[in-house]
């Protein structure tokens, strides 16, 4: 299915999360001298005019980054986030959001490698667009997940995955903790970053319990809820779950979370939640 478009969704609350853990471990893991590889499984268009039609549609933003983008006094992480947004918005106002691609492109460095994985014909087009002829970025039009597979383990002998599916459809979630269970085999000491939406938390519940009994190590869960789980109100919460985390994360996520409840929730509505689902040793 290719119907998902992420630019009727960009710079909402669940993109703050994981904007803020991906902008937190890429510059922690470009700290080393070493290259690093980066793979974007589910790359979307890479960056988002929020003036378009697809942005003002609902206008999600405005509870997201229109919110931080104000605030006085963000958290540390946080204030990464808004800062490269106002960058790229050349010190303006708030007219585009990046997404992970331009993101990293951003951040990464001359010996750093991006690989991008995006199927749907409109935002595989944009994306390469926005790449333009970064020689550092290989664009492609391929299933991320099967992708992969070749990709792992990295040349680079360093890794960064994230992995961000439309979960269009149910066995999304299945497929994606087999896909990430055979990554681990192939490369175990890469770091894996995965977000999901809580629309159903079953599904999100049965994704934990497998992860947990895959043998995979070190594994962190943040989640930022902007009102209680429901079945009728669409997504109300979304989550990261990290797999070989930076030390640092943590630490950043006990600041910006409670945060995120505060002023990007209703009063009264939002929550969170910081686990370590499964210890380092």
């Amino acid at each position: 299915m290719l119907s998902y478009r992420h630019g009727f969704h960009a710079g909402n609350f669940a993109d703050i999360l994981k904007h803020t853990v991906f902008i937190h471990m890429l510059e922690y893991m470009t700290q080393k001298e070493k290259p690093l590889r980066i793979i974007d499984t589910h790359a979307g268009a890479g960056v988002y005019k929020l003036n378009g039609p697809q942005a003002q549609k609902n206008r999600e933003f405005d509870t997201g980054i229109g919110r931080l983008w104000t605030s006085d006094t963000p958290p540390v992480a946080l204030a990464r986030l808004r800062e490269l947004v106002q960058t790229l918005n050349e010190r303006g106002p708030l007219q585009i959001y990046p997404g992970s691609p331009l993101i990293a492109q951003t951040l990464m460095r001359p010996i750093d490698r991006l690989f991008l994985h995006e199927l749907h014909p409109s935002d595989y087009q944009f994306l390469r667009d926005a790449m333009r002829s970064d020689k550092r970025i290989k664009v492609l039009d391929e299933d991320g997940f099967a992708s992969l597979q070749a990709l792992l383990p990295p040349l680079e002998r360093r890794a960064l995955v994230l992995i961000d599916p439309s979960y269009e459809i149910k066995s999304d979630y299945h497929h994606l903790v087999k896909q990430v269970i055979h990554a681990h085999k192939r490369f175990a000491v890469g770091t894996v970053a995965i977000w999901y939406p809580v629309v159903n938390r079953t599904r999100i519940d049965e994704m934990e319990l497998a992860l947990k009994k895959s043998g995979i190590k070190n594994i962190q869960l943040m989640e930022f809820g902007i009102a209680p789980d429901s079945l009728e109100h669409g997504m109300t919460s979304s989550g990261m779950i990290v797999i070989n985390p930076p030390w640092t994360l943590w630490g950043a996520m006990e600041e910006a979370l409670p945060w995120l409840v505060d002023n990007l929730s209703d009063e009264g509505q939002g929550f969170y939640r910081l686990e370590q689902l499964v210890a380092e040793k």
